[in-house]
């Protein structure tokens, strides 16, 4: 267990990692940021930092001299980045985490494999197997990069034969996978924290709006019934104890209504603080950043008890241009993430907006 005055390492300088540093040096805990990027926010709110390429191994080992434990914002650290480091200190959540959440396949047969719904999936090589899997699929579904990818990057919506021309060559002819559509009626995500000692405990379920393959809204309540809620959160666990996690996990699903009722489909996970659990900093007596850090350093996990209903929105681009008419707001608490320049689809900040009394 890691005392005051002791130190995180974070790989990743955005707003999550500044985030984590915020909520450790509330418990008096220390962190350096370790990221290539010279503008990263991170390093603002940091005790250090180094700026160093991930696989310069004599920067990487000056670092791990330096912490006491090392966690990440992102779940695309290399592995041989992630191996290096756990030679020297505890990597926390570890690399069978990052190795799953990585590529897209691995993933959704781990799930499967624990006997949890996702969605139909075919791995795809080439045009045959592409031809192969939409024959499947009823000839829709969504292509995937097996690797890499986020807020719709790396990925094309197949609807009908035209959508299919030229499909792989518009992710690079990348290795991929083909995800079956399925009939939802929301996007919901948990968001679960694992102790050192095998503790768990979740966060109520979120409700999620996207616009423009980011997500624009998350809402909580998520307008569900105890046994979808308790369901959500029986998932999230058992991930969660398959992988020997440490550390905040979320798990992104489809909320599917049908003459059997409500039931879910696990989208995907990410094997960090999530940008669906921000509304946690200012509804809950624990937030997802202090969860995180408690889980990595060896301490008792809080309790996340939600004290208000809240919706929470990113705020991108220009949005973030409202500071002043949001800072105005009765309920509402502004984040912004210190990024020098605004640009379109880059997350500048969120406000919650808590719904008191």
């Amino acid at each position: 267990m890691l005392a005051p005055g002791q130190t995180i390492g974070i790989l990743g300088g955005g707003q999550l990692g500044r985030m984590m540093a915020l909520a450790a040096a509330r418990l008096g805990l220390k962190c350096h940021i370790y990221c290539p990027d010279a503008a990263s926010p991170a390093f603002e709110v940091a005790a250090t930092h180094t700026i160093a390429a991930y696989d310069d191994e004599a920067a990487l080992a000056r670092f791990a001299d330096s912490v006491d434990v090392v966690t990440y914002e992102f779940e695309n650290v290399p592995g041989e980045t992630a191996a290096f480091l756990e030679a020297r200190r505890p990597v926390r959540p570890g690399p069978k985490a990052l190795a799953v959440s990585q590529d897209r396949l691995v993933e959704k047969r781990f799930i499967a494999d624990l006997g949890i719904a996702v969605a139909p999936f075919a791995e795809v090589t080439g045009e045959a197997t592409l031809e192969s899997a939409l024959a499947r699929f009823k000839g829709r579904g969504v292509l995937k990069t097996r690797r890499f990818g986020y807020d719709g990057k790396g990925q094309v919506m197949l609807r009908s034969a035209n959508d299919v021309v030229g499909a792989l060559a518009r992710i690079a002819n990348a290795p991929a996978i083909l995800e079956g559509l399925v009939d939802f009626e929301r996007e919901v995500s948990i968001i679960v924290a694992r102790g050192l000692d095998g503790t768990v405990e979740a966060f109520d379920l979120a409700w999620n709006t996207h616009a423009h393959h980011i997500l624009d809204r998350t809402r909580v309540p998520a307008g569900v019934s105890p046994e979808t809620e308790a369901e959500a959160r029986r998932i999230g666990e058992t991930i969660a104890a398959a992988l020997d996690y440490v550390g905040v996990l979320a798990v992104e699903l489809f909320l599917v209504r049908d003459g059997a009722g409500e039931h879910l489909v696990v989208n995907e996970i990410a094997p960090r603080v999530h940008n669906s659990g921000h509304w946690t900093e200012d509804a809950c007596l624990v937030s997802q950043f202090e969860q995180h850090v408690r889980a990595v350093a060896g301490w008792p996990l809080g309790e996340p008890t939600r004290l208000a209903d809240v919706e929470m929105e990113n705020l991108v681009g220009a949005d973030a241009d409202r500071w002043a008419e949001i800072a105005a707001e009765p309920g509402a608490r502004l984040h912004l993430y210190g990024k020098a320049e605004s640009r379109p689809g880059r997350k500048m900040g969120h406000v919650n907006r808590l719904k008191l009394g």
